[in-house]
């Protein structure tokens, strides 16, 4: 039997972008979802983080929102080429820069200037339905296990019946790693509490707003959970679709 919150094909391989207009909109999502963006420089061990700020489609420019930390702004100045990726709505974004950026002044802040990339990789890499949920409405969640040292409270931001995404308040990036499997997670829904282990699956923190993004996959569900977590991922869509 098909289950009905899994699109008719899993993830998809790969794709890259090339048109203009393909690159300039999966840029605004990001500029309208103050995505962060990691910013590595193939020579340099450090990675920094920043926003896109503007998009200027007319001389084809995207302007980036200044470094964190700060000494990043001495590299990208120097003119080496360096790599973005970004993570939208469970689809990988990633493009290189090798031309120098332009330091500039946007609504009085400081912005780098920098060329539409010429290609983008756009990978979808999940295979369910997510809901996001108002803002007004966020759960509380509990993260434990045997590798932290105490639990981790947030809130829970979206859910499919494959996994969900959190967030906490400050910097836990370190208390997380990516691929473990952590024993306890609570998530309380309207019928009932799930506890289950989950797997982590990305981590990223937001220096500006000081929270936590945490991307997880629901970990061995026992069969009574999975149907609760179908029911309300069914719930969540059916009054999206009223509220549209």
């Amino acid at each position: 039997m098909s289950n009905p919150f899994l699109e008719d094909e899993g993830p998809q391989p790969p794709q890259v972008l090339r048109t203009p207009i393909e690159i300039a909109a999966n840029l605004k999502l990001l500029q309208q979802g103050h995505t962060p963006l990691t910013i590595r420089f193939p020579e340099r061990s450090h990675r920094f983080q920043s926003y896109i700020v503007a998009i200027d489609r007319e001389r084809n420019l995207v302007a980036l929102d200044e470094l964190i930390p700060a000494e990043g702004e001495r590299i990208l100045l120097n003119g080496e080429p360096f790599h973005i990726e970004a993570f939208h709505d469970g689809v990988r974004m990633a493009w290189d820069c090798s031309e120098k950026v332009t330091a500039s002044e946007l609504e009085g802040a400081r912005c780098y200037w920098s060329w539409l990339p010429a290609e983008m990789i756009y990978h979808q890499r999940r295979n369910a339905f997510r809901v996001p949920l108002k803002q007004g409405e966020l759960i509380p969640v509990e993260l434990a296990g045997k590798k932290l040292n105490s639990s981790l409270k947030g809130q829970l931001l979206d859910i499919s019946a494959t996994g969900c995404r959190l967030r906490f308040q400050g910097n836990i990036s370190e208390r997380l790693h990516s691929g473990e499997v952590y024993e306890l997670f609570r998530l309380s829904l309207p019928f009932g509490t799930i506890t289950t282990a989950i797997e982590a699956r990305h981590i990223q923190y937001d220096e500006k707003l000081d929270i936590t993004y945490v991307g997880i996959r629901f970990h061995r569900l026992s069969g009574l959970d999975q149907r609760q977590i179908e029911r309300f991922v069914y719930q969540l869509q059916r009054e999206a679709r009223r509220t549209d």
